[in-house]
């Protein structure tokens, strides 16, 4: 199959067209719950203006059972739409939440914060929320409202009118429930963000603030923003409360005014006493779910912004028709002018890099810190895109393959190492379900690994906590090399692979990249230490986000690299201009 030339985004809307038919037929399910919640109404018109009068026990009983299954009707077509409701809410989290899932895991790539990324993946939870609880069905029952004007109207126009004048009372306090919430309901996801990124921040570094003594300031600074979360979420809850209550007064207000007007009326000959209790039952149930409504509009306006964010999330999602499936790149790497930026800020790293390796070649990338060499490796392995130019295996530009395709031919080994919560073995095959023992032994054999495995509490099988935090720095660093060149794929990038090793992980790095060479792939290792460079071909010199030297080791090591330096510091050649 032919991949389009144009790409659509996705649209949400579209996504979940399949629930308007359900609507359809939960609106009504609707109309006929209404209708028989007219049950107790005519029942008690009924008792009062029939059953009462003529003295008769058969009448009474007659009512009473027609009454009694029309209650049982309603009560099982009322279960029927909430359970219908809950289904719908869990549908839509089943195909959506992979989706919000996947643009979550990304965000982080274009600048935002992973608390940012976070918020946004519990979109959907607060979308299905909303579905499963009572506010939907304070919605599907408004539009039902005129069948009980219409209702009290054929008792007397004068409580019909009543009735009408409460309802339109609360209609305006629901519009002004929703201007308000609308100001403060932003305000606070803003200072929620805030908070949770504060949080994030303090988690992740808990070691340097405990050490170095400034864990009380941050605390301070979280407690702050916690502050200014709580103060915003109270002010909306106390509003949305205070208008609540409103509602529930105003219609108790107007179900006694309705008993007091029928009362007159009754006096005065126009209606029966039935009518009186018919209309109050029937106005308490008109209003209901107005006041319902109100009740819910927090919760309708917090549903309504993850609806609207989640269509913006997911309309990064580019729907295009499958690629074609090329084969297994396995004669080489060019990378063609490239040129990236910071995301978010727009700062430009890297600047017009070009250079190409063929199969079984290595290259050392060096340079002072800033110069635009961890930017290069993010750009290579797909993790920051590109402005302009290229990067091609085999002269296929990385962007015409599938990235989960694509990723079974990359290794990538970045500066700050993250394992997964999972076991070891987990951890190497990259999750994959149907991998080979041996083939995991291989990769932990090559990264010099397998003996240190081996003496974990359950070898292979032992589970690491959060980020591999059971492990040490040089323990994260060789598994994770191990899951770089598991499978020995074609194109293997390193970024400063050694940090955290001793000497026998270096003299493993070593081996591993000269086997990687003599099995055809590619290597790309970014290096300040000379051990990591000791089996490259080649080395490019990075300055200021270009590559301003690219040549044979030897050759370039002479002239950019200060001898008998224990790291690898360039010559100021060129000022740098921009920072990785």
């Amino acid at each position: 199959m032919a991949r389009k030339h144009s790409k659509t985004r996705f649209d949400l809307a579209k996504a979940i067209g399949w629930v308007k038919g359900t609507v359809v037929f939960l609106f009504l399910i609707s109309g006929v719950i209404n209708l028989l919640a007219l049950t107790g109404s005519f029942y008690m018109l009924q008792v009062y203006d029939r059953a009462l009068t003529s003295h008769s026990v058969e009448t009474l009983i007659g009512l009473s059972a027609l009454a009694i299954g029309l209650y049982l009707i309603q009560g099982l077509l009322d279960i029927s739409r909430s359970q219908i409701l809950v289904r719908i809410g869990a549908k839509a989290d089943q195909k959506l939440t992979p989706l919000a899932h996947r643009v979550a895991i990304d965000m982080p790539r274009f600048g935002y914060s992973p608390a940012e990324a976070m918020d946004r993946g519990r979109d959907v939870d607060v979308l299905r929320q909303f579905i499963s609880g009572p506010g939907p069905t304070a919605l599907l029952d408004l539009p039902w409202m005129p069948v009980y004007f219409i209702f009290v109207y054929l008792l007397s126009p004068w409580l019909a009118a009543l009735v009408a004048g409460g309802a339109l009372v609360l209609t305006m306090l629901t519009l002004a429930t929703e201007l308000i919430m609308r100001k403060y309901g932003q305000k606070a996801q803003t200072a929620t963000v805030a908070r949770a990124t504060l949080l994030d921040s303090n988690v992740h570094n808990a070691e340097v603030l405990r050490a170095m003594g400034f864990r009380g300031r941050l605390i301070d600074r979280f407690e702050t923003a916690n502050r200014e979360h709580l103060s915003l979420q109270m002010r909306a809850t106390d509003l949305s409360g205070t208008l609540s209550g409103v509602s529930r007064v105003l219609r108790m207000i107007l179900q006694s005014a309705v008993l007091g007007l029928g009362a007159f009326l009754a006096i005065s000959g126009d209606i029966s006493a039935g009518s009186i209790i018919a209309c109050s039952v029937v106005a308490g149930r008109a209003l209901a779910p107005i006041d319902l409504a109100i009740g819910q509009w927090k919760n309708l306006v917090m549903a309504r912004r993850s609806y609207r964010r989640l269509g913006e999330t997911l309309a990064s999602i580019d729907e295009a028709a499958p690629l074609v499936d090329l084969p297994p790149p396995q004669t080489s790497l060019k990378v063609e002018k490239m040129t990236v930026t910071a995301p978010g800020s727009g700062l430009v790293l890297l600047s017009e890099v070009s250079f190409e390796l063929q199969r079984g070649q290595s290259v050392g990338i060096i340079g002072p810190s800033g110069s635009g060499k961890s930017s290069l490796a993010r750009a290579l392995v797909g993790v920051w895109p590109l402005i302009r130019g290229s990067v091609r295996l085999d002269e296929a530009d990385v962007r015409q393959w599938d990235a989960d395709a694509l990723g079974q031919h990359i290794g990538y080994l970045p500066q700050d190492v993250q394992l997964m919560s999972g076991s070891v073995a987990e951890n190497i095959s990259r999750f994959d379900p149907k991998a080979e023992g041996r083939d995991i032994i291989n990769a932990a054999r090559m990264a010099g690994v397998h003996e240190l495995i081996l003496r974990l509490p359950e070898g292979y099988e032992t589970q690491l906590g959060p980020k591999g935090a059971s492990l040490s720095a040089g323990q994260r660093q060789r598994i994770a090399l191990a899951r770089a060149i598991y499978g020995r794929p074609f194109l293997v990038v390193l970024d400063e692979p050694n940090s955290n090793l001793d000497a026998e992980g270096e003299a493993a790095l070593a081996g591993a990249m000269l086997e990687l060479k003599e099995a055809g792939s590619i290597v790309v290792v970014i290096a300040h230490r000379p051990m990591a460079i000791g089996t490259v071909d080649t080395i490019g010199v990075m300055q200021g986000g270009r590559m301003v030297a690219y040549g044979p080791r030897d050759d370039v090591l002479a002239k950019f690299v200060k001898p008998q330096s224990p790291r690898l510091v360039t010559r100021p050649a060129v000022a740098p201009a921009a920072t990785a």
